[in-house]
């Protein structure tokens, strides 16, 4: 018997290692199907799934209802399963080279667990040969056997979208692959029974990791052209959210603008990329140079903001600011690698006194993450205000209350340009 046919009758079952925003909306629709085993290292994260809450904010207690599935954070209990999915998370030190350390330690952990005939599908972003050329040979070494022979292994990437209620996981198309054409075929099986959108095969592993990292890759240089667009037409007093709106009324010109470009996705995988490139003798020139404009666009905005106080003939080492927002894109909990934390650290390089809030951000995680103290609230009135994160709860703001938040006349810098900023005389948008 085929392992999708044991899984469906329920002889046998799924294991998803990682249960953060990839893993644990996969378990979950797994689990409606299958029996499912959702393993994680972190025990508070654990205790709070069996609770049927989302550490992430992202799902509600009713994603939880009628799921087959046991939350654990012992490995041993990998070895009651016999289709494995790894997707924790991929990030970069400190010298911006890929850290696969979480990846090998699961490939580990699940390499223990293996079995004859077991199959193992990767979901974390990685350059491609990842898969076949370092975790293959850890899942290998643990468990003694030899891939492709003993056990199956793929590669399907996660399409998770943060904060999207609309493009969910199981209406994005999925790209599936597989070490043969025999695992290729009952991976997408297994895959297919929760994926409404579709399928799509690749030609092979290589192809399907590839394909998620310049998704991202491509996404972060079009975000930077519009950055570095930004930068010019700041020299030229034009405003780049018009010319985007001018241009955008031909029909094959692609809106993207101008922004902080945080997070685990955009701002990580390029470098990926680029490692990958450089291994094989080749450096990166576009892929680097985008990485580069996004990575300035907090001194930027700081030095746009210093100077809007100058102008207004303040002191910036005497001034309070007001950053709304640290969460690295809109109406999510995430803080990963928010490029809004180092605004912040450029501004209190000239001495700016900050206040932070953020009605989504854990104030604990932040503490912990940045040793940044997070209010819910503003305290007092500021020289300055920054909407750093389009929250719908800022859209709503309006002129009036930031007035009443404002010492004298309002400096306002919106980021993201949610608030009209007509009737604002220091109003500064990217």
């Amino acid at each position: 018997m085929k392992i999708f046919e044991e899984l469906k009758s329920k002889q046998k079952a799924i294991s998803v290692t990682g249960l953060g925003y990839v893993g644990l909306p996969l378990a979950l629709e797994f689990a409606k199907h299958f029996k499912v085993i959702g393993f994680d290292i972190n025990e508070e994260r654990i205790a709070m799934m069996r609770q049927h809450i989302d550490p992430s904010k992202e799902l509600s207690a009713a994603s939880f209802e009628g799921c087959d599935i046991k939350f654990t954070t012992q490995a041993e209990d990998l070895k009651n399963a016999h289709f494995h999915i790894i997707g924790v998370p991929t990030d970069i030190d400190d010298h911006k080279v890929p850290d696969l350390l979480p990846l090998l330690k699961a490939s580990a952990s699940v390499g223990r667990a293996l079995k004859k005939g077991d199959y193992v599908v990767y979901e974390s972003t990685v350059y491609p040969g990842c898969t076949e050329e370092d975790c293959l040979e850890v899942l290998e070494k643990e468990s003694g056997l030899k891939g492709g022979i003993d056990f199956s292994y793929g590669y399907s990437p996660e399409r998770i979208v943060p904060g999207d209620k609309i493009r969910t996981l199981t209406n994005i198309l999925k790209i599936v692959s597989g070490n043969d054409e025999e695992a290729l075929e009952e991976i997408s099986k297994v895959y297919g029974k929760i994926i409404t959108a579709g399928l799509y095969k690749a030609p092979s592993i290589k192809v399907a990791e590839a394909a998620k990292v310049i998704e991202n890759t491509q996404r972060d240089i079009n975000i930077s052209l519009m950055n570095e667009l930004a930068i010019i037409f700041d020299k030229m007093g034009i405003d780049t959210r018009e010319v985007i709106e001018a241009a955008g009324t031909k029909w094959n010109f692609h809106k993207y603008y101008p922004g902080l470009v945080g997070g685990h996705c955009i701002s990580v995988d390029p470098f990926y990329l680029m490692h990958k490139a450089r291994e094989l003798g080749y450096e990166p020139q576009v892929i680097a140079a985008g990485r580069r404009v996004n990575d300035y666009m907090p001194h930027f905005i700081a030095k746009k903001l210093v100077q809007a106080l100058i102008e207004a003939g303040k002191n910036p080492g005497e001034c309070k600011v007001l950053v709304m927002g640290i969460t690295f894109k809109e109406d999510v909990s995430d803080i990963r690698n928010s490029k809004v934390v180092d605004l912040i650290h450029e501004l209190e390089d000239y001495s700016v006194s900050i206040d932070v809030i953020d009605p989504h951000a854990s104030i604990e995680e932040v503490k912990h993450t940045y040793g940044i103290d997070l209010k819910r609230d503003p305290i007092g009135i500021y020289d300055a205000v920054v909407i750093a994160v389009g929250h719908r709860e800022y859209a709503t703001t309006g002129i009036h209350y930031l007035r009443k938040l404002s010492i004298g006349e309002l400096i306002l810098i919106d980021i993201k340009g949610v608030v009209p900023g007509k009737e604002i005389k220091r109003y500064i948008t990217l």
